[in-house]
């Protein structure tokens, strides 16, 4: 309600682009959290939206979003990496592509917990304005691991505990995670803390795509520093988002991904066998901002 209506903020400064999907700069007066900065993102939130809608690309978008999900809608869904939404017009119409799924899959939105460090006061104040949730820190509290795979205690909003880098179990809701040019670490430690049939076939990714991550990585670096993502290939299906020349910087190599259970159970056993967490000691290019690096 907050995106679709809502009165207009006072004239916003105008902010000078440097090409598309640059960072803007910004407004005078708009990082805390008062009225008229929120209603100024709010404002930008609903022309993204509404630019999507025009374009045809959501309407594209929708169909591959909506087939993997027909037999067991999301009850939840979690978003990492968004970035500064407010400055970033990529982020921003990220975050509306967000919102339009959220409506057409018909989850609340305090169901939909979203964490980036980078969130100023003033974004965070626009996403609680949406009815959005946050969660506080980079971390989670984990039992020990068991042959069925590592669990995560569930929070008192049943969303559970915010992911250590990721590190999210869903304890067995249907959970979508929007993780859209998020570095392929968070997609791997993602599926380490899912990792058996009956969870992964749980879980509904769209993030970048796991094929292109094979097809550009050296097929030992990949089963060396990003093992749970090589050896789940076999076992996912993966559709790309429309290609449209409105937004090739902000949903490039950007998939759907889930995890048939029947083409799960085709995986020899030793692939359930082996949970060990992912650390990531040698690996050079990482991606991710740890606990502590906010």
């Amino acid at each position: 309600a907050a995106l679709a209506g809502g009165r207009r903020a006072g004239r916003a400064r105008r902010r000078r682009r440097r090409g598309r999907g640059a960072e803007e700069e910004e407004d005078d007066g708009e990082e805390g959290e008062g009225g008229p900065a929120i209603e100024a993102v709010l404002r930008r939130l609903r022309e993204a939206r509404d630019d999507l809608l025009s374009s045809g690309f959501w309407a594209a978008s929708a169909g591959a979003v909506r087939a993997p999900l027909e037999a067991e809608p999301p009850a939840r869904c979690v978003c990492y990496g968004l970035g500064r939404f407010g400055r970033c017009p990529i982020a921003r119409y990220q975050l509306a592509f967000l919102l339009l799924l959220l409506d057409e899959l018909r989850v609340p939105p305090a169901r939909c917990a979203l964490f980036d460090p980078a969130f100023s006061e003033r974004e965070a104040a626009a996403l609680r304005a949406l009815g959005l949730c946050l969660l506080p820190e980079n971390e989670v509290r984990t039992a020990p691991v068991t042959p069925r795979g590592p669990r995560t205690e569930l929070g008192p909003d049943g969303l559970g505990v915010p992911g250590q880098e990721g590190k999210h179990g869903i304890e067995g809701a249907a959970t979508l995670f929007y993780m859209v040019h998020c570095g392929k670490a968070l997609y791997n430690n993602l599926l380490w803390s899912n990792w058996s049939p009956a969870a992964l076939s749980k879980l509904v990714i769209i993030g970048n795509s796991f094929r292109g991550i094979e097809e550009r990585l050296l097929s030992r670096i990949l089963e060396r520093d990003y093992s749970y993502i090589a050896k789940v290939l076999k076992g996912v299906e993966e559709v790309a988002l429309p290609s449209h020349p409105r937004y090739l910087d902000t949903f490039n190599d950007t998939s759907v991904h889930w995890f048939p259970l029947d083409k799960l159970q085709e995986l020899s056993p030793e692939v359930w066998e082996f949970v060990e967490e992912p650390m990531y000691q040698d690996c050079e290019d990482l991606e991710i901002i740890r606990k502590g690096e906010e």
